[in-house]
């Protein structure tokens, strides 16, 4: 994904104004937040070389530099990741197998009767889900692009209904995604993903230009469920360690909850054999 890097220390630098950081203004600025010789001067590298570095010129970039730059421009942990991550890209390697989720892994989301679980790649492909997840989310009706959450979220015109906080769930969407992609800039998959998405989505276009980055490793998910209603989902994702590309989402809501209840039902009713 071309111009990443390049974009992303812009999109930063253009957050932080001058006094922040105990600068002059110097008056009005044709562009907002710091300018490249200011990021170069308060992380002492020459303007040059910063300038290669937005540029996407500078492959060997040490550990200190982008540590230096990523403390002026006030990283979080996950954008001081993605920022090594776009800087110093991963040579292409082979055409990639097609993921596979192991046996022991549906066995144990088999084995979580009361909780929606599936398992995502680092597309957000929904590669194994369990009885409730298909209850809840329907993955089971659907074909693979419909088991995709970017584009249910951005090209289903049901997922404004689907999700009643559409907004908020879009931004963590993208957000995400923006850190799979530039922990994976080799992914042709992935980088056909985004261009399809900016392509048919003017949302998807204009959150991707904001550069958000995100690890949406927990938080509350609330769904309007056509047949239950309004539930809501305390998540929480877990790695699945001898997969590192891959991901288990564990919805579990509280104890003694609607939701429980509702979900109680929904299982029930959807196993229920149909009378001919």
């Amino acid at each position: 994904m071309d111009g990443d890097l390049g974009d992303f220390l812009r999109s930063r630098r253009a957050r932080i104004q001058p006094e922040e950081v105990g600068l002059p203004s110097h008056g009005r600025r044709r562009v907002p937040g710091l300018r490249r010789e200011e990021v170069a001067q308060l992380a002492g590298v020459s303007v040059d070389y910063y300038i290669r570095l937005e540029q996407g010129r500078g492959p060997s970039v040490s550990d200190a530099v982008l540590g230096a730059v990523g403390r002026v421009l006030r990283l979080d942990d996950t954008e001081h990741a993605y920022l090594h991550a776009v800087a110093r890209p991963r040579k292409p390697a082979g055409r990639p197998a097609a993921p596979r989720v192991r046996v022991g892994v549906q066995s144990l989301l088999d084995s979580m009767e009361r909780t929606p679980a599936f398992v995502l790649d680092q597309r957000m492909d929904v590669l194994a889900w369990n009885a409730l997840a298909d209850a809840v989310f329907g993955y089971g009706r659907t074909g693979p692009e419909g088991r995709n959450i970017p584009r249910h979220v951005f090209l289903d015109p049901g997922s404004h209904d689907f999700y009643p906080e559409w907004s908020a769930v879009a931004v963590q969407c993208v957000a995400h995604l923006r850190m799979l992609a530039g922990h994976h800039q080799d992914d042709r998959r992935l980088t056909a993903l985004v261009g399809e998405l900016s392509l048919k989505s003017d949302d998807f276009r204009r959150l991707w230009a904001d550069h958000p980055v995100r690890e949406c490793a927990y938080g509350v998910k609330r769904i309007q469920h056509p047949v239950a209603g309004l539930l809501t989902f305390p998540y929480e994702t877990l790695a699945v360690s001898a997969d590192p590309d891959q991901s288990l989402l564990v919805y579990t809501p509280e104890a003694g909850s609607e939701t429980e209840e509702r979900l109680r039902l929904l299982g029930s009713w959807r196993a229920t054999p149909v009378q001919t």
